[in-house]
C-alpha cells in the first residue's frame, strides 16, 4: 500500500488506535536448538529457559528471546534487534572469546551462527527502563543510568 494511501486511510479512521507500548519478545529462527542455546549460553548467562517442540523461550525478566528451530532465510544485512545488556564490555570479550563474528562499525553488532544480526546495547546508556520490582528480581540493582541516558529520559519527562 502506498504511502499517500495509508495516509488517506489514518485520516478516515475515527476512535481509539492502540498505542505502541513495547516489546515482549523478539523471535530468532536458528539452525539446531540445543546448538543455538549453547552459543547464546556461552556469551550470555541465561536465567531461565522453556521449552516447546522446535521453541525455546530465554527469560530475561519480563521479556524473553524466543529461538524458533529451521531457519530459511539468507543472513541479515541492516535486519537487527537491541538486546540489552547489564555490562556491554564483557559481552564483546565473550563474543569474541567464542568467534562470534562481530561487525564493523561504532556499535556492538554481531551476526549469530544462522546469520541473525544482533546489536547489543549496555542497559546504563539507553532510554529503556525495568520496572523497579523486576531489576530487585534479576539482581540488577547496581545498574544506574549514566547522563546521557537519564537526560534523554528526562527530554520526553520519563524521569
Amino acid at each position: 500500500m502506498p504511502v499517500r494511501d495509508l495516509h488517506a486511510r489514518r485520516d478516515r479512521m475515527s476512535g481509539h488506535r492502540p498505542r505502541l507500548v513495547g516489546i515482549n519478545h523478539v523471535a530468532l529462527e536458528v539452525g539446531e536448538l540445543e546448538l543455538a542455546l549453547a552459543f547464546y549460553g556461552a556469551i550470555f548467562e541465561l536465567c531461565g529457559v522453556e521449552r516447546e517442540p522446535g521453541l525455546a523461550f530465554i527469560d530475561m525478566g519480563d521479556q524473553f528471546l524466543a529461538l524458533s528451530q529451521g531457519r530459511g532465510q539468507a543472513r541479515d544485512q541492516t535486519r537487527h534487534f537491541g538486546l540489552v545488556v547489564d555490562d556491554k564490555p564483557a559481552a564483546r570479550d565473550a563474543l569474541r572469546s567464542h568467534g562470534a563474528e562481530i561487525l564493523p562499525g561504532p556499535r556492538l553488532d554481531f551476526l549469530d551462527p544462522w546469520g541473525n544480526r544482533i546489536q547489543v546495547v549496555d542497559y546504563r546508556d539507553i532510554q529503556f527502563i525495568k520496572a523497579p520490582g523486576v531489576i530487585r528480581a534479576m539482581g540488577l540493582e547496581h545498574l544506574h543510568k549514566r547522563a546521557a541516558a537519564r537526560g534523554q529520559l528526562r527530554s520526553k519527562g520519563l524521569a
